[in-house]
């Protein structure tokens, strides 16, 4: 093979892509593969974003990959300790020999006739147009804008004299100690920040439109800790795993059935860590029901902390207008701030924005069906990597990859060169590709490939039933089709086989 010519294309080095290619040396040795990485160093969301605090909204005995047992005391690690166990991870599996640095992936044309992809990158320094050939293309490039987040338009944005930052585009620069901090948001971001910059920040206000609910829990996990003294680290980590699984899926299940009852949980959680004197309802009540939108997660109840000793506070109100030395608030109320931080949310973006093409035909994702949550209707020997919303991303992915696995197995025994899903069933209903009520999804919802209202193509978010169905259910289940390129008779595309 040339030098760009492989069996299987990753992009993305993150978290999905080094655990991609971990599975691909395991179970599928003899096939040849890279990764591109848009970004210098390997990691995704672990490098990219340096805010104060950063860190894990998941335990990482089910955020960590596995196949490699997290060690650590801590459950909820920062952002170091994280992108410290994946650089470990590339390099123990010789996966970093692998990468192949900034190069943005722009566009992918499918040919059935050689049943290849023709990828095209951009070197992100010298602007080069990079082409690689491959049969399986494997994106693991996340599902959002790495060049920018979302930042609503503030009226009077140009009037403050301070500065204004988003935590996507935090250096180590940003000077905050000593000054009037305001942070714009609620989610698992702004309540990372609001403890940490507390710590050297005059006073810090988060300021929400609306509340979020937000849990505190231990930073490490007893059992997990408890287990390790007794046995070997791999069989600790796996019962950890499970126990952690069981319980995310009971508590969901629960929020499902009887939100009301966990709302009052919730709420009297949060009473507990800030007392009763605390407007509870108008600050950490909201109004959707606990996980219509993800929870945020407060490790040892640090943001309490910072609230109940005076160090932060929480405002929870409209903005009229940005001024010269703050915030101008709906109700009157005026926050002095000298830096203004906003935690608005990530702007979406499904498979980094490549533009994909099929025997010549251009396809619009949102025209597509999601297989398995894991694949495209009518696109051929394409998978992507994509994470629960309910719970920790590294456990679809770990189970993705094993798939593919399988899938690409299953083709060299029979001597296929693709495999392509197709929807013959005209009664299947269309949904959106994610239920959460969460401002950030539903601004990108319209752009996104749809799930259908039945198997294969609905996305469940239950582990135990992906690991049924990815893990054991039949590869030829009907639904996914194949074929192998011919160079002595004309060959069918998949698209055409859908007509």
């Amino acid at each position: 093979m040339s030098d760009n010519k492989f069996d299987v294309v990753i992009v993305g080095a993150g978290i999905s892509g080094i655990g991609a290619a971990w599975h691909l040396q395991q179970y599928c040795p003899d096939r040849t593969y890279t990764i591109l990485e848009g970004r210098e160093n390997l990691g995704g969301t672990w490098d990219l974003f340096r805010y104060p605090g950063i860190r894990s909204d998941s335990d990482m005995y089910t955020l960590g990959y596995s196949f490699k047992p997290w060690t650590n005391a801590r459950a909820i690690a920062d952002g170091p300790s994280i992108l410290s166990y994946l650089q470990e991870t590339a390099e123990e599996n010789g996966i970093d020999q692998h990468i192949q640095y900034c190069l943005h992936v722009e566009s992918a044309a499918w040919s059935t006739e050689t049943s290849t992809w023709q990828v095209e990158a951009v070197h992100t320094q010298t602007r080069e147009v990079v082409r690689f050939e491959c049969n399986f293309l494997y994106m693991c490039s996340g599902y959002y804008d790495y060049a920018e987040g979302y930042t609503p338009e503030f009226p009077g944005r140009q009037r403050f004299q301070g500065e204004v930052v988003h935590p996507q585009k935090w250096t180590s620069e940003i000077n905050y100690t000593d000054k009037k901090v305001v942070i714009i948001g609620s989610g698992a971001t702004a309540v990372t920040l609001v403890p940490e910059m507390a710590k050297e920040a005059a006073h810090v206000t988060m300021l929400q439109r609306s509340p979020t609910f937000v849990v505190a829990r231990p930073g490490e996990d007893g059992v997990a800790n408890w287990l390790r003294k007794y046995l070997s680290a791999k069989v600790a980590y796996g019962l950890t795993r499970w126990k952690n699984v069981l319980l995310g899926m009971f508590f969901f299940n629960m929020c499902r059935k009887n939100p009301e009852r966990v709302r009052k949980m919730l709420l009297d959680g949060v009473r507990e860590q800030l007392g009763e004197d605390f407007d509870i309802n108008r600050h950490f009540n909201p109004a959707y029901n606990p996980w219509d939108q993800r929870m945020c997660l407060v490790p040892e109840g640090d943001m309490f902390t910072a609230i109940r000793e005076g160090r932060a506070s929480v405002v929870t109100d409209t903005i009229d207008t940005f001024t010269e030395t703050g915030i101008q608030l709906k109700s009157g109320e005026h926050l002095d701030a000298d830096m203004i931080v906003t935690a608005t949310g990530l702007k979406l973006q499904m498979l980094s924005g490549m533009k994909i093409t099929v025997d010549n035909r251009r396809i619009d994702l949102a025209e597509t069906l999601t297989y398995k949550g894991m694949m495209f209707s009518d696109i051929p020997n394409l998978a992507l990597s994509m994470g629960y919303t309910n719970a920790s991303w590294t456990l679809k992915s770990d189970l993705t990859a094993g798939y593919v696995c399988r899938l690409l197995n299953h083709m060299k025994s029979k001597g296929l060169s693709w495999c392509c899903p197709k929807n013959t069933d005209t009664d299947l209903e269309f949904e959106p590709f994610m239920d959460l009520t969460s401002g950030y999804v539903q601004r990108a919802m319209a752009s996104f490939p749809k799930q259908g209202s039945k198997r294969p193509w609905k996305l469940y978010q239950n582990y135990a039933l992906d690991l049924a169905t990815l893990g054991y259910g039949k590869v030829e289940d009907g639904v996914m089709t194949f074929g192998r390129c011919s160079s002595d008779k004309t060959v069918e595309s998949p698209l055409d086989q859908a007509a």
